[in-house]
């Protein structure tokens, strides 16, 4: 037992510090980090430095040799990833994409399983074998794709969209898959159409279940954890949801990925989607990471050296299908050239599932060892190259067709020139309700959970969480407000979202609220364009009604008015003598 956890322990401190080399150099060449992951995983595995560890003295203690830990965090990595891609959309979101999960989505797996599985059996594979096999291999890596697409900030794009809802059909047919693979493998039974006529009631009746007891519950178990004020049982709690949920549809027999997805869409309907976004990200980023070593880990180099070519032109035949048969969809669909040319090309490579459907399929005699293999590989290239291709077409296809037309897509969640309010209390409130009037969008944060779950009922758009978190700030869209208001009751978290703004984003006209002139100048140094400070206002006020009230005229009012409240706020700035 103790040795076990010490090849864990050694193990995980090898990931953590190659990751820690290796990717601020892939930052600094801005290549991305999957990339960096994956080269990891080829290093220091088998079929890396693995081959010299019977000649190297030592060199065992820089390998990553075991698979069966490496696939359960990557399996965390990957509920991770389908919760923030549930985040980043809703239940009105997701029905707005029903077409295309259940339209593009279908005809893409439908038409690439069917052109895939006639190859197959034209190399010899037996009907059953070709069909389980081509339809594992009309899947796409979601990890990999939405890990692109979120690098190049394209999720919400209709590029993203698109990719996400074939992507979100190739998920939930996962299960009819594994069953069809099954079925195969173990004959006599039950006819495998039964099985799969009863695996998509009962995953109907699952879903269905899940999304009602969680609206019913979610928003709650929130609020208790949050009034407790121990910021780690909330992120507790948010864990328990994640990998709870993705465990209970797993037992149900649905897939793991499907049920953190579901998850991810019951908590973007809470106003504290945004903070848990935010705390869960370094998690599911190393996690993730994990799983695009376990990629690298599976890719035998030295397989593909005793045989180059015959691996080389499978993993061209295969790429090229799934990206022509894509392209012809879309073409058909009348998709724009741009938009269906980086569709095809960043989904035509293969998925982390075919590892597991090729695998049952060698254990069930359906395929042999040497097919299995073949497609291990070509399967882990194709994943292996889908980083490069990804950022290739970004770059290059918007430029080779830049004269084409845009074309009109589902409104973006948030527009340009809202407000960010950072604190909702009295004088926040104000500040929201008078945008209100004007007919300004505006998005707001505070700490306060009861507060923020009682405007939220009064459709105030206001989300709970911390403001001094840059990332909280980002999510808020506060790089494209017209405004940054920060009113918030503690002075120093104030002056920290004023410098925190300030620092990511030098023009932004930051508008901040005083208690007293010590406030204000702090909040002035900190970076704010213009500061209120409430004493003096009260002050300013009271003066020009006296000024009104004997006799002076308004015009005269206002400027003696002005002049005094721009003389004390210069005042401000100047340094205090000691």
């Amino acid at each position: 037992m103790t040795a076990d956890v010490a090849l864990d322990l050694r193990e995980t401190v090898v990931f953590l510090a190659a990751a820690g080399i290796v990717l601020p150099f892939m930052h600094r060449l801005r290549i991305s980090p999957i990339i960096g992951f994956l080269g990891i995983g080829l290093l220091l595995g088998p079929g890396g430095l693995g081959r010299f560890s019977g000649t190297l003295p030592g060199i065992s203690y820089l390998l990553i040799t075991d698979r069966a830990g490496i696939a359960i965090l990557s399996e965390l990595g990957l509920v991770f990833l389908l919760f923030m891609i549930g985040l980043e959309l809703s239940l009105d979101r997701l029905w707005a994409m029903r077409v295309r999960v259940f339209g593009l989505g279908s005809i893409q797996m439908i038409a690439t399983t069917v052109v895939m599985a006639a190859v197959l059996l034209v190399i010899g594979l037996t009907p059953p074998a070709a069909l389980v096999v081509g339809s594992a291999l009309s899947m796409s890596s979601t990890a990999i794709i939405m890990q692109i697409l979120t690098e190049r900030g394209a999720v919400g794009s209709r590029l993203g969209r698109s990719a996400l809802a074939i992507l979100l059909f190739q998920d939930v047919a996962v299960v009819p898959v594994l069953l069809m693979t099954q079925a195969f493998g173990n004959p006599g039974g039950q006819p495998v159409l039964l099985d799969l006529a009863l695996a998509a009631i009962k995953a109907a009746v699952a879903i269905a279940v899940i999304l009602v007891l969680g609206r019913l519950l979610l928003r709650r178990l929130f609020r208790m954890v949050i009034a407790t004020g121990i910021r780690e049982l909330f992120l507790a709690a948010v864990l328990v949801t994640a990998i709870g949920t993705a465990v209970l549809t797993e037992a149900i027999g649905l897939s793991l990925v499907l049920g953190a997805f579901l998850a991810g869409l019951l908590v973007s309907e809470t106003e504290y989607r945004h903070q848990i976004a935010v705390d869960i990200e370094p998690v599911k980023g190393l996690l993730l990471g994990v799983f695009f070593v376990s990629v690298g880990l599976g890719i035998d180099l030295d397989r593909v050296a005793t045989d180059p070519l015959r691996h080389l032109a499978a993993l061209i035949g295969f790429v090229a299908i799934k990206a022509v048969l894509l392209l012809v969809i879309c073409k058909i669909i009348g998709f724009p050239k741009s938009l269906t040319i980086e569709l095809s090309l960043l989904l035509a490579g293969g998925s982390e599932f075919v590892f597991v459907v090729v695998g049952l399929a060698g254990a069930f005699g359906l395929i042999s060892a040497d097919t299995s293999s073949l497609l291990v590989v070509v399967v882990g290239l194709s994943m292996l190259s889908a980083p490069a291709v990804g950022a290739i077409t970004g770059r290059l296809v918007p430029r080779l067709l830049s004269d084409e037309k845009p074309v009109q897509d589902l409104p973006p969640e948030k527009e340009d020139g809202h407000v960010v309010i950072a604190g909702y209390g009295r004088v926040g409130r104000a500040v929201g309700d008078a945008l209100h009037e004007a007919g300004i969008p505006f998005a707001a944060v505070d700490l306060d959970a009861v507060t923020v779950n009682g405007l939220r009922k009064s459709g105030i758009a206001i989300h709970w969480g911390n403001a001094v978190q840059r990332p909280l700030l980002k999510r808020l869209g506060t790089g494209r407000a017209a405004v940054l208001v920060v009113t918030m009751n503690d002075a120093a978290a104030a002056a920290d979202v004023v410098r925190v703004a300030r620092a990511e984003w030098p023009e932004l006209p930051i508008f901040a609220r005083a208690h007293d002139t010590q406030h204000a100048k702090l909040l002035l140094v900190s970076g704010a364009s213009k500061v209120v400070l409430l004493p003096l206002e009260a002050s300013m006020q009271l003066s020009e009604a006296v000024l009104s009230s004997v006799g002076v005229s308004d015009e005269l009012t206002h400027s003696i008015v002005c002049t005094a409240r721009d003389r004390q706020l210069a005042a401000l700035m100047q340094p205090t003598n000691h």
